[in-house]
């Protein structure tokens, strides 16, 4: 269970999308309204600063299906989110583990 009391998800097999360029006041309810358009959105990750909390201005949104995550990136990049023309594009990089060092 991670701190808000809930398991992570099973992320096994999902295609992991980078949104960049986000206001920071984008939340994840707003993303999973958006992104849901192009198929079952898995999860969502806002990476946030360690001391104030606020978004870093990037996101990642996982995808069941590659199919699904094509048509995001074709239907998403270079529209606005929260009046931000946001970039999408396949993650080079899964989410780093608790247990990865640098």
């Amino acid at each position: 269970m991670n701190r808000y009391g809930r398991s992570p998800p099973r992320i096994d097999g999902m295609v992991s999308l980078k949104v960049d360029n986000l206001a920071y006041r984008t939340t994840i309810d707003d993303l999973r309204r958006v992104f849901s358009r192009f198929g079952e959105v898995g999860d969502i990750y806002i990476p946030r600063d360690p001391y104030t909390f606020e978004s870093r201005g990037f996101a990642f949104v996982r995808y069941c299906t590659d199919r699904e995550a094509d048509c995001a990136i074709r239907g998403m990049d270079g529209h606005k989110v929260d009046g931000r023309e946001v970039r999408v594009q396949r993650a080079k990089y899964g989410r780093p583990t608790p247990n990865r060092r640098s």
